[in-house]
């Protein structure tokens, strides 16, 4: 299946992801950083993976222009994570969100890749306001979201998980 790239940073390829990537996707929805700050997603063959591919992002690049990207190192773009938007029903703009393979965490992957698509949403898509929610356990991701520019709104409640809400409103 053809891989659509989205954008490019200096280390970093970010991609739309498709339904060649399941082996990619069992392996980061399974490792330690999803499971505990995400969630479990039952996600454990290649068939749940690839439902989960295309009724998730897949679907929404059809729907909104936008999803979760598969991000990659390069020069060979082997996906490292993902990071993208989301439109929750929830919030009434998208947020951003992202998860990597604990082998590339805290190297400054997803400050490089969550920066660039936030330019991209802003940019490209034209959206002046973006939102992110996290545990408010996870201290990196909270970090991660300041530095490239969200704030916090306030809590925010998801079916019975309390999150923080964290928005920004880009400026022209």
């Amino acid at each position: 299946m053809s891989q659509t790239c989205i954008l490019q940073t200096d280390r970093l390829t970010i991609r739309q992801l498709t339904t060649d990537d399941t082996a990619f996707i069992i392996e980061l929805v399974n490792s330690p950083g999803w499971l505990q700050f995400i969630g479990d997603r039952h996600i454990h063959t290649p068939e749940q993976a690839r439902y989960y591919l295309e009724n998730g992002p897949i679907v929404s690049y059809a729907q909104r222009g936008y999803g979760l990207y598969g991000v990659g190192i390069k020069p060979g773009s082997t996906l490292i994570g993902m990071c993208g938007l989301i439109k929750r029903d929830t919030l009434p703009q998208p947020d951003i969100g992202f998860a990597f393979l604990p082998d590339y965490i805290g190297k400054g992957f997803a400050f490089e890749a969550a920066r660039a698509v936030r330019t991209y949403a802003h940019e490209q898509l034209g959206l002046s306001v973006l939102y992110a929610i996290v545990l408010p356990q996870n201290k990196s991701s909270i970090r991660l979201l300041e530095r490239i520019g969200l704030a916090y709104i306030e809590p925010f409640q998801q079916g019975d998980t309390e999150l923080l809400l964290y928005g920004s409103e880009q400026k022209n």
